[in-house]
């Protein structure tokens, strides 16, 4: 059975949580799960989600790590912005504000996006935020332009009229209105592979029917505008690519294009059957790759080690 089965009734319970202060004011609220003092990683959700899109990553990794995790403006538990508040550099101050308040200067953690989260991390590749916490980064199912233009949710032939038409998708004001068999199925295919269990299209429709129609709508009109490509050639720490090989939202075309562009990539991988939603569709793939990309590059500052620090310095005092 799967183990996001009860995600939405039994969430992981933070260790802690907080508020960051985004450059313009916003309030972006921040979970903090696992020790304190163990390795970090940052976990950004993409469009229309909220934390619990990560529920089994925080679960398996905070045993022995330290996972922070906020609701992008206008998800989740973090409100709705003002005028003026949607852009892709409101979502590079917002991940510069988290960084700043839960990581101390100069700890380093890997950042993980998905989607808008990855597209995220692209905004604030060249931020002195970024550069300062960043020791590796996770980019799941994302592009850094063309979305509109590349998307194969309409089973149109690419071109002009399926561009239009799916960038008015995107900006669409129509609620989504309950979760039943029938937007299920909607969500499955536009989200996720055939093969996806019905307990994490279940999870992924109540995550996504959540999220405020504002958000979601002027959201949709950032991503049909997006130009992250400068991004890409700035984001200068190791990074590693996943995507679904049946992703209709961000085809794997884009993952491509972002891993030949990347100044220190570390390679593509494809998960066979996948859609959209890689971290729930594919947890365990997901999380290793995490797991891989601490060990790699947050080999110091483990608890053991700073309180040996801790200690050598007690000792010459």
């Amino acid at each position: 059975m799967s183990r996001l089965l009860h995600r939405d009734t039994v969430p992981p319970v933070p260790a802690a949580e907080l508020t960051a202060r985004s450059a313009d004011g916003s309030r972006i609220h921040v979970e903090l799960h696992g020790p304190e003092d163990a390795p970090a990683v940052v976990l950004a959700h993409g469009w229309t989600c909220n934390t619990r899109f990560w529920d089994a990553q925080i679960r398996d990794l905070a045993a022995d790590h330290r996972v922070i995790a906020y609701d992008q403006r206008g998800h989740g538990l973090t409100p709705e912005p003002g005028p003026g508040g949607y852009s892709t550099n409101a979502l590079a101050d917002d991940l510069e504000a988290v960084l700043a308040a839960t990581l101390a200067p100069g700890r380093r953690a890997v950042l993980a996006g998905h989607s808008m989260g990855g597209m995220t991390v692209m905004a604030a590749a060249a931020r002195p935020g970024l550069r300062e916490h960043a020791a590796a980064v996770l980019l799941c199912s994302t592009g850094s332009t063309r979305l509109a233009a590349e998307a194969r949710v309409l089973p149109l032939r690419a071109g002009a009229l399926r561009t239009r038409i799916t960038t008015a998708v995107l900006g669409a004001k129509a609620p989504l209105g309950p979760v039943n068999p029938v937007s299920r199925r909607i969500l499955k295919y536009a989200t996720m592979g055939a093969g996806s269990a019905p307990d994490r299209v279940d999870a992924c429709a109540r995550i996504v029917h959540s999220c405020p129609r504002r958000a979601r709508v002027e959201w949709g009109h950032v991503l049909a505008e997006l130009d992250l490509a400068a991004g890409v050639r700035e984001l200068r720490v190791p990074t590693a690519v996943i995507a679904g090989t049946d992703d209709r939202l961000t085809p794997p075309v884009h993952a491509r294009a972002i891993a030949a562009a990347l100044p220190v990539g570390l390679g593509l991988t494809e998960l066979a059957g996948m859609g959209h939603m890689t971290p729930v569709e594919a947890p365990e793939a997901v999380t290793a790759k995490i797991r891989e990309l601490v060990t790699r590059y947050v080999a110091t500052g483990t608890a053991a080690e700073r309180k040996a620090a801790t200690a050598e310095k007690e000792d010459v005092a």
